[in-house]
């Protein structure tokens, strides 16, 4: 069932807390199909497009992890929302690197679950219409694409977010905290481990051009010098 805010598709193998992120996704608009498997609930993804995919890493069969992997691998952007039972810097950090588009840990608010869902969903909206051009590298801001030295670079939601964050503000350091609070949106729910590691994700997707620059013991800026 789909409604006037989209399809989520929720990846959950407990039935309790199915069925009370059915009840408050569907209370505040959206449409939630349910899988308590993932094979099923990749499945559901390529075939049905939701808006987003609330994805518990413990899922019987192909875990979380994997669903994500080869969602990610067959080019597929669908924001991806983890849920786990643990609360492992190790597991956090693999979920983002392998595009993962947040994370919440078990016992968790069902309304923080939706406030999360929509702060992805406006990340990954449509921006305004403008380009972004920094040496080598254009972002089109509406189109949400990238190009590096006019080769078409695939970022996931947050790495794109970032990377225009950076571009918007060229030469200006900018705090690892600044960027939490600002890209991620909820500065407590994260680390400044999860800045670094998607900083290294967008340098390596855009080679060696990526004109993101290390500012040591502060954070990050847009390189104005990049080629």
């Amino acid at each position: 069932m789909t409604t006037a805010r989209g399809l989520v598709v929720v990846a959950e193998d407990d039935p309790a807390v199915t069925s009370l992120l059915r009840l408050y996704l569907t209370r505040d608009g959206f449409g939630v199909d349910t899988y308590g498997d993932g094979a099923a609930a990749l499945q559901a993804v390529l075939t049905r497009r939701p808006v987003a995919l609330v994805l518990d890493v413990g899922l019987p069969g192909l875990d979380g992890i994997e669903v994500c992997r080869r969602l990610r691998a067959s080019g597929d952007r669908t924001p991806v929302l983890f849920v786990t039972a643990r609360d492992d810097e190790v597991d956090r950090v693999l979920g983002l690197e392998l595009g993962a588009d947040d994370y919440v840990t078990k016992p968790f608010s069902p309304r923080e679950l939706v406030a999360r869902v929509h702060a992805v969903l406006r990340r990954t909206a449509p921006a305004d219409d403008d380009r972004l051009v920094l040496g080598g590298v254009e972002v089109d801001v509406a189109g949400r694409r990238v190009w590096a030295d006019g080769a078409e670079v695939h970022l996931t939601a947050l790495e794109f977010d970032l990377l225009a964050y950076l571009m918007r503000r060229p030469g200006r350091v900018l705090q690892r905290e600044e960027l939490l609070a600002s890209v991620w949106g909820y500065g407590s729910a994260a680390g400044t481990r999860t800045v670094d590691v998607h900083v290294a994700q967008v340098r390596a997707k855009l080679g060696p051009g990526a004109p993101i620059r290390t500012v040591r013991g502060v954070g990050y800026a847009a390189d104005v010098s990049a080629r």
